[in-house]
Order: structure tokens, then sequence, then C-alpha cells
């Protein structure tokens, strides 16, 4: 068998939940963070929001990144760099 073994509705399914889960995950650090400071509701709450926003523009940085660098380094790009066999 030869070739990707998700299909494209299993792909962004999973993308979705990795998504999903960073988000959350600097969500709770920074509601996390508000609580160790003993801080009210109204700030934990401030806290969780601003880390979600944080997580949103973390994910999209982290996707940008890995598709301007998955296409950056080919064999005869314009930067020189060439790929090398690991084991020669």
């Amino acid at each position: 068998m030869v070739g990707p073994s998700l299909s494209e509705a299993d792909y962004a399914a999973g993308m979705s939940r990795l998504q999903a889960f960073v988000v959350l995950l600097v969500a709770g650090s920074g509601a996390l963070v508000a609580l160790y400071a003993d801080a009210g509701p109204v700030v934990v709450a401030g806290g969780a929001l601003g880390g979600a926003a944080l997580g949103f523009v973390l994910w999209y940085y982290m996707v940008w990144a890995y598709q301007d660098g998955s296409s950056r380094h080919e064999p005869g790009s314009e930067d020189g760099y060439e790929k090398r066999d690991r084991f020669n």
C-alpha cells in the first residue's frame, strides 16, 4: 500500500482536534496563572479568554511556519540549500 493512510476528512478532523487541544492548553495556562496569583473569578475568566485568543494566534503561526518552512528547502532551491541523505 502506497500513499497516505488518512483520508482528507480524517486529516481535517485530526487537525481540528489538535487545534482545539492547543487552544485549550494555552487558555488553561492563562487561567491557572491567574489562579496562582489569587485573582478573582473575573480575572481568571479574562486570563482564560486571553489565553484562548493567544492560543488561536499561536496555532495559526505554527501552521504558517510549517507550511512556509516545508516548501523552502527543496533541492535546487534559490537559497542554495540541498537536502542530503542522512545515511550516506
